[in-house]
């Protein structure tokens, strides 16, 4: 499967850093917000996130959970093995501005997986979705971003794969296409 690159590790971190700014000018000290990374591959951008904006806030409180969705997709009875990945979350909700962090928003049943296992630890003031990579075709739910790293186009064979220093060894985001030749 042929790739392009769509973000090598310096745009990565270009564009992590924008978003976190962006995130400052709608919450600015995160008084009354909190960070949700959903498991598995949303957690490492979340991780990204929490440790930038405590850079940049030096003195702020950034509370930032992991959470697992597996149990809440519509699909889940239909996979083969489920695997759970831990849910951490050891603040309160209730009332808070919530942020889910995804790394790449497709069909949006993810973040709707997502916004009904929310519910089990309290009941949000408002919750805004962050992705790094934005597949702006095929989604089967009306799930838009707030936060977007960039927008890509695609079609329903390519695949989008995001690389990770602490998993893959490298950072950056490839586009992965179906050769058109085979």
């Amino acid at each position: 499967m042929p790739s392009k690159l769509i973000l090598g590790q310096r745009h990565l971190q270009i564009t992590i850093n924008r978003l976190c700014f962006q995130l400052i000018e709608n919450h600015d000290l995160f008084n009354d917000t909190v960070l949700i990374g959903l498991q598995t591959r949303g957690v490492l951008l979340s991780r990204r996130i929490a440790q930038r904006l405590r850079e940049i806030l030096p003195g702020s409180t950034i509370h930032h959970g992991e959470m697992d969705v597996s149990f809440h997709r519509d699909d889940f009875r239909r996979r083969d093995i489920i695997i759970p990945s831990a849910t951490h979350i050891d603040f309160i909700l209730e009332g808070k501005n919530v942020v889910l962090i995804d790394d790449v928003l497709y069909t949006g049943r993810t973040i709707r997986a997502g916004l009904d296992a929310l519910l089990a630890f309290g009941r949000p003031a408002k919750v805004e979705l962050l992705v790094l990579i934005n597949r702006k075709y095929s989604r089967h739910l009306p799930i838009e971003p707030d936060y977007v790293g960039k927008s890509i186009d695609t079609i329903v064979s390519d695949k989008v794969k995001v690389h990770w220093k602490e998993t893959e060894g490298e950072d950056g985001v490839w586009l992965l296409s179906p050769d058109k030749n085979t």
